[in-house]
């Protein structure tokens, strides 16, 4: 015989009590809770010292004279908008990045349409390609600082000493040059990648009726492949662009801002660190980061609009 058992029915004349759900904004709450801690430490890592260093852009304050110090406004931010050194800087920044990054796309696109392609050995082709970006920036810049472009014993001089060509000093003579070769390497695979995954992403059906149709390869990579990789284009060159105004590797490693290579965050780094001009230092700063929140904010959008496409696609 099995025994059974019934829950308690409630006594005549009192209701059963009903359990109430959790409110919307609780459930809303016990969601957010993990993301708390990881809030929490990217304010106290990045907000915070955002916040005193836009305090400090505000102050004339010299390391070597704190007692001296005095609110000063907005002329910090006179100073460094008219400053020869600085306003060199920026259009050192602006041509680093813009030649960089073009180039770095060019490249991209000619690698992501080779791997594109299938053909054996295309996984480790891959990889090989894809390492340089992995390199630190420090390391990379050294790599091609005294194994490449060294006039004594670089590669580069030894190839051409093979050949019975000239032995350039290389730094020295297109300083420029080389730290935009250093980081063309670098972010070449990043291009590749991302333009990779867009070349992935076509509509091979409508590829293959263009083909039928008659169309030549240039044909259906002018009309069909660049019109659909325009997006990806521009992620890449925004997100480069994000990162390659803000790097101070490279300069700093090859030529240490010397012979004319000196970009806005090198600047900055010598107005903190060497001029001890706090003040100063902040304002060029928060310039930096502005002009990098302008840059993030049309990448975000880029990147909207990319997974807007997808989900309407699928």
């Amino acid at each position: 015989m099995t025994a059974t058992t019934t829950a308690p029915s409630a006594a005549p004349g009192h209701p059963r009590p009903t359990v109430r759900p959790p409110s919307s904004r609780l459930r809303a709450w016990a969601t957010r809770a993990p993301l708390l801690p990881a809030l929490i430490f990217m304010i106290v890592v990045t907000q915070l010292p955002f916040v005193a260093t836009l305090v400090i852009s505000f102050f004339d304050w010299n390391a070597l004279y704190p007692d001296a110090r005095s609110f000063a406004g907005f002329g910090n931010y006179g100073d460094v908008l008219s400053d020869p050194d600085m306003r060199r800087s920026v259009w050192t920044t602006i041509l680093l990045t813009v030649a960089v990054v073009l180039v770095s796309l060019v490249l991209g696109l000619a690698l992501a349409l080779l791997l594109d392609r299938r053909f054996k050995g295309r996984g480790l082709v891959r990889t090989l390609l894809i390492a340089p970006f992995l390199v630190v920036p420090v390391a990379a810049a050294l790599l091609w600082k005294h194994v490449l472009c060294n006039p004594e014993y670089g590669l580069l001089n030894g190839l051409l000493h093979y050949v019975g060509g000239p032995q350039p000093d290389w730094i020295s003579n297109t300083p420029l040059l080389a730290i935009e070769a250093s980081l063309v390497w670098q972010w070449t695979p990043f291009m590749m990648l991302i333009l990779l995954a867009g070349l992935q992403s076509r509509d091979q059906q409508q590829m293959e009726a263009a083909r039928v149709d008659g169309a030549s390869d240039w044909q259906i990579f002018v009309h069909l492949t660049l019109p659909h990789l325009r997006r990806y284009l521009e992620l890449g060159a925004l997100l480069g662009s994000i990162y390659i105004v803000q790097n101070f590797d490279a300069v700093f490693t090859i030529t240490s801002g010397g012979l004319g290579t000196a970009n806005l965050p090198y600047t900055v780094y010598q107005t903190f660190y060497q001029a001890h001009e706090n003040g100063l230092a902040s304002a060029a700063g928060v310039l930096v980061v502005i002009g990098s929140i302008v840059i993030a904010t049309f990448a975000l959008r880029v990147v909207s609009s990319l997974f807007r496409e997808e989900v309407g696609r699928a």
